[in-house]
């Protein structure tokens, strides 16, 4: 018996990296799977780990930042996979430079991805799982969001906004079961990652006291926990996956 069986899950920003390894770990658990990013196409990979495990799969396009495209996946979704009990909030994006160089273009893409993503969708499955009495939305923040960083002025008041957002809706879901929780990672290996500067690198890994970069599906393992019964009583709490880079 997986942990997830029986249930559905949405994964947002599913093309890669992260997004890719949560909705890779929930099918695995036993869940149906609805993935989506800004192009349908990009989600090819995503799809065939998902059916892989045996599970089902709903591949659609959408843009975070647009109501409407975000109220038509969701209902897409129930329609198709007929409930939604999990949510994760993955989608995001970076334009990093100095605050007094940052555009308002810069700015604003960054906030209505990165945060106002995660209100359009939490809203459009709270009616649902609201009506099941049931449900697990998880937001993927940042430590950035909790500790700041020079040069990513848009990227950590998004990030703080997704933890303020996701305390606030788990006091007005609890009591119709509905949980909300956060997971800010740090440093996790990407293509990014590995493509800097050794000098960058060793830099950056000498604030982690664990000594190495996370791996996607560190991410996974703790947005599954969240996911599932085993966190029944856990509910507007952040949890730091960053190798003790904060700890709070």
């Amino acid at each position: 018996m997986g942990l997830l069986d029986g249930r559905v899950a949405l994964v947002t920003g599913a093309a890669r990296g992260i997004g890719q390894a949560i909705a890779a770990r929930l099918a695995a658990a036993g869940a149906d799977v609805a993935v989506c990013d800004l192009e349908a196409g990009w989600l090819e990979e995503t799809a065939g780990r998902i059916r892989q495990t045996g599970r089902r799969a709903e591949v659609f396009a959408c843009d975070v930042s647009r109501a409407d495209q975000v109220q038509a996946g969701v209902d897409r979704v129930v329609e198709a996979l007929g409930r939604l009990d999990v949510l994760v909030n993955n989608a995001g994006i970076t334009r990093d430079t100095f605050l007094v160089r940052m555009s308002e273009t810069d700015w604003d893409a960054v906030l209505n991805i990165n945060l106002k993503g995660v209100f359009l969708f939490t809203k459009a499955v709270a009616r649902t799982m609201i009506r099941q009495r049931s449900g697990s939305i998880v937001n993927i923040a940042s430590v950035i969001g909790l500790m700041g960083n020079a040069g990513q002025a848009n990227y950590a008041a998004s990030k703080g906004g997704v933890i303020a957002l996701t305390k606030t809706a788990a006091r007005e879901l609890a009591s119709r079961n509905v949980r909300v929780n956060a997971v800010a990672p740090g440093f996790i290996r990407t293509a990014m990652t590995d493509k800097l500067p050794e000098e960058a690198r060793q830099r950056m890994l000498g604030a982690i006291p664990l000594g190495r970069f996370g791996e996607p599906d560190d991410v996974a393992r703790t947005v599954l926990f969240l996911a599932g019964d085993e966190s029944a009583y856990i509910t507007g709490q952040v949890i730091s996956v960053c190798g003790g880079m904060v700890m709070a």
